[in-house]
Parts: C-alpha cells; sequence; structure tokens
C-alpha cells in the first residue's frame, strides 16, 4: 500500500461539501469564523447565498443549525472539534438532539495533530462526548475516500451526525467508495495473531503496522471503523473469536472513545481481553503532529511493539 498519497480530511471535506451542494438545494453551511480553516469557504465561494458566518459564536451557530433544520434545510455547522463539541454541547444536547433534528456538526482539527495550538485546541474527548447522545450518528473518517462518502451519506440520514476531520495530511488508504457502509468496519486482512481496531488517522499507521509484522511472519488483521455509533458488533465478535489478540487505537482518550465502544461490545457478548491504544486520560502538548504522535505512543512502531509484547 502507498502510504505518500496524503491528504488532510479537512480538505476532503471542503471538497465534498461543494459536490453535495451542487445535488442538493436545501444543503446550508454554517461557520464560526474559522472557513479558511475548516474549508467551508470553499462552499461559500460556490454557494454564497447558502453560507452563513456566524463568527466566534459557537453556540449560536448550533442553535441556528437547529432553526433551519424546522425549516426543511440540512444545516452542516463547522467550526473546531474543540469548540463544536465542547462549547456547544448544551445547544446540541438540547436543541438538536433531544428533537432529533437533521443536523450535521462536522468538526475539524480534532485530536493531538492539530499541532502547536497545544492543549487548549487538542480535542481528546470529542467522541466520547457525542456517542453519549441519543439519535446521534458518529462518523471518524479515515482518509480522503472516507472523508468525502461521509459528507454526503450523512445528508441521506434524517437526524443529527457527528463527523470529525483532522488538520493534517493523512495517507489515502482507499481506492473507491464501494466498501463503505454506515456501520460496518472493513477488514484488512486474515491473520490471526491480532487484530488492531482503528478509525481516523490511526487506520494508516494500523495497516504500516501489519506490513512489517508479515515481513517477521506475524499475521494480522485491521478493523477501519469509520463509524463509532452505531458500531459493528458482529465484526468485533467476529474478530474476537478468530484472533489471539485484540488491540484497539485511536487518536482521542481512551475513555470514551473507539476503545470503550469495543470493549462494551466485547463484555455484553464475547469476554476477551482487549488492550486500549489512545490518550490515557491526560491533556495534549505542544509540538508538530509527528512529534506527538511519538510522544504518546501512536505510531506503527508502537503497534507492532504492542504486538509484540502484550
Amino acid at each position: 500500500m502507498n502510504f505518500e498519497n496524503k491528504k488532510a480530511t479537512r480538505q476532503s471535506y471542503g471538497e465534498a461539501l461543494v459536490e453535495l451542494g451542487k445535488e442538493n438545494n436545501n444543503v446550508v453551511v454554517l461557520d464560526a469564523d474559522l472557513a479558511g480553516a475548516t474549508k467551508t469557504n470553499m462552499f461559500a465561494k460556490e454557494f454564497s447565498e447558502r453560507f452563513f458566518d456566524m463568527g466566534i459564536a459557537e453556540q449560536d451557530m448550533i442553535a441556528t443549525a437547529a432553526g433551519l433544520a424546522t425549516c426543511g434545510k440540512i444545516p452542516y455547522a463547522s467550526t473546531f472539534a474543540v469548540f463544536a463539541t465542547g462549547r456547544a454541547y448544551d445547544q446540541i444536547r438540547n436543541s438538536i438532539c433531544y428533537p432529533n433534528l437533521n443536523v450535521k456538526i462536522c468538526a475539524t482539527h480534532c485530536g493531538i495533530t492539530v499541532g502547536e495550538d497545544g492543549a487548549t485546541h487538542q480535542m481528546l474527548e470529542d467522541i466520547n462526548l457525542m456517542r453519549g447522545l441519543p439519535n446521534m450518528t458518529v462518523i471518524s473518517p479515515a482518509d480522503d475516500v472516507e472523508a468525502k462518502w461521509a459528507v454526503k451519506e450523512a445528508a441521506k440520514i434524517n437526524g443529527p451526525v457527528y463527523i470529525r476531520f483532522g488538520r493534517a495530511a493523512s495517507p489515502i488508504i482507499h481506492e473507491n467508495e464501494e466498501k463503505l457502509e454506515l456501520g460496518k468496519g472493513i477488514q484488512f486482512g486474515e491473520g490471526i495473531d491480532a487484530t488492531v481496531f482503528a478509525t481516523g488517522i490511526m487506520v494508516a499507521e494500523a495497516l504500516k503496522a501489519k506490513e512489517e509484522l508479515e515481513k517477521e511472519g506475524i499475521n494480522i488483521r485491521v478493523v477501519d471503523f469509520h463509524t463509532i455509533k452505531p458500531i459493528d458488533k458482529e465484526m468485533i465478535i467476529k474478530c474476537a473469536k478468530e484472533t489471539k489478540k485484540l488491540i484497539s487505537v485511536e487518536e482521542h482518550s481512551i475513555i470514551g472513545g473507539l476503545g470503550s465502544a469495543v470493549a462494551e461490545v466485547l463484555v455484553e457478548n464475547y469476554p476477551a481481553k482487549l488492550t486500549r491504544m489512545g490518550i490515557k486520560d491526560c491533556f495534549g502538548k505542544s509540538g508538530s503532529a509527528g512529534e506527538l504522535l511519538k510522544y504518546f505512543g501512536l505510531t506503527s512502531k508502537d503497534i507492532i511493539e504492542k504486538i509484540k509484547n502484550n
């Protein structure tokens, strides 16, 4: 697999919005004064009458999106993940999820790969916050292909959707959308030595680990969980039955994220040991994306080490 072809999923988001805007006149986009960074400026340039810059007022943006949804529009509300899910949590809970309104919250700059902006801007709890809300669908794309699919798939769902996009460029691992289905994980390989459950940019790191381990005669499988909620229970149980070790890896706190979702399925259906890799109950730090992945033990080398020694 070629890991050199890269694109930031926030860029994919902007491009997909324009495509979706051409297909559906009811799609409107709201942003909280970060259109250049979230890439919603692409939509604004193409459809200025359907774009609303709400200023640095995230709570107002979410409430306005809720109002637009009651009028038959399909609002895509965007800002950085730390503001989208943290600052506006009350509005998401009570104005969108409780009445089950058709709003899509598309948050960029998630996880530690936000980089030098540091702990205040590195949102590591957003999956936890969003998957705990009734009626909310949670999607965490791994690459350009999944990101564009997620944007368009969200428009087909009649209800709240949260999509998580990254700042840094990440490898494009999918060739097309053929295998993408909401709520269904994608399995790479048939190895029985271990299963690595991964989401977001960690899918590429897990696949790099898979390739390196094969050279040593260790055969694992990687499961790409682009959908965190609803989680693919059947896939988790299948892998637990067929492989010797289970590991989850995510650019998110190990509390409440993918690892927790997998553990919940296991404990209720097929009890098995799960090793969770992620941010271990702490805040992020300032540094480059690559430096931070190494610091927090989230590189392909760290995954290899965990498989060999756990």
